[in-house]
């Protein structure tokens, strides 16, 4: 009973909010700060880039790199800057559907749209004849990789090769995302602190509407996990996995390596990263100065990425 009052208390206070966030100019969510993606996608996109590579193109490993809720295509930008120069593999960044832009796209997406870029990037490397395709995820890119596929998305497709999680999330670390669904209606909105670098990419008000698909793919992905996800002959998946993160719970890389197994029934490898850090791969921009162990962390990370690319 006791808990149902609180529920009832916070709703009601919640309800004296607006329920439409003050925007300014300085932030994605006004519209002024699209992706640059969008505009310039020969720069981001393999597919974009070299639509018709030559055989020897075409063997040389791709990773469609995947940013996560509220984010946009800058979370990959310090992989593809490690990577400098290097033609040994070709990274692909695409933008989630509905973000990069104002927060009324923000808004109407469903976690369906978000994902649909991923799959339009993957389909169209793959009718250019591209061989060996792989996928890195943060936070939810990765939870929108795992519903790819427990859902059979690559049943009649080419087979990606490696499958990269970066701080996946399948049980949040703030548990009202659970009852986002209850008390969204009333809220209309959440707000985000972001830097003065951040908030022109990442969304700076988080609506209801996508909340509640946040909570959608991550119950569903839960789900199938439990019903467990056999991979591909073919598919590898690692996990990168902070193991003090304010955001995805650890205990959703527990719950990722005893759901997803090869083809013949062997656990995939995890690794716990010692850091506080949601998405330890981006260090840019942070409101603190990214520590020795942080920058070790990430360029750990990236180096590990590279090699089983290359394998």
């Amino acid at each position: 009973m006791k808990k149902i009052l609180l529920l009832l208390l916070v709703i009601l206070i919640l309800a004296a909010c607006s329920k439409e966030p003050s925007i300014d100019d300085t932030m994605l969510d006004s519209g002024l700060y699209f992706d640059q993606s969008i505009y310039e996608p020969e720069k981001y996109l393999v597919s974009a880039f070299n639509p018709s590579p030559t055989p020897e193109e075409a063997l040389k490993p791709v990773i469609i790199t995947i940013h996560g809720y509220g984010a946009t295509t800058f979370e990959w930008d310090e992989f593809r800057s490690w990577a400098g120069n290097r033609d040994d593999f070709q990274i692909s960044q695409v933008l989630l559907g509905g973000h990069g832009r104002d927060y009324q796209s923000f808004k109407s997406s469903t976690w369906k749209d978000w994902q649909k870029p991923i799959m339009e990037e993957y389909q169209k490397l793959e009718q250019q004849g591209y061989k060996n395709i792989s996928l890195a995820g943060s936070s939810t890119g990765s939870t929108l990789i795992m519903e790819m596929l427990a859902s059979g998305y690559f049943d009649q497709r080419l087979k990606p090769k490696h499958v990269f999680l970066i701080d996946p999330i399948i049980v949040p670390s703030n548990r009202l995302l659970s009852i986002a669904h209850v008390v969204g209606p009333f809220v209309g909105y959440t707000t985000v602190t972001n830097t003065g670098g951040e908030e022109k990419f990442y969304y700076n008000f988080r609506p209801q509407e996508t909340l509640n698909e946040l909570r959608k793919v991550i119950n569903k992905v839960r789900r199938d996990l439990e019903d467990g996800i056999k991979l591909p002959a073919e598919t590898t998946v690692r996990v990168f996995k902070a193991d003090k993160d304010n955001v995805a719970d650890p205990v959703s890389a527990v719950l990722i390596y005893k759901g997803i197994k090869t083809d013949n029934g062997a656990a995939i490898r995890v690794d716990m990263v010692p850091s506080r850090i949601h998405v330890f791969t981006r260090l840019n921009l942070r409101s603190e100065a990214p520590s020795a162990k942080d920058i070790e962390n990430q360029r750990t990370a990236f180096t590990e990425i590279a090699a089983e690319l290359l394998r």
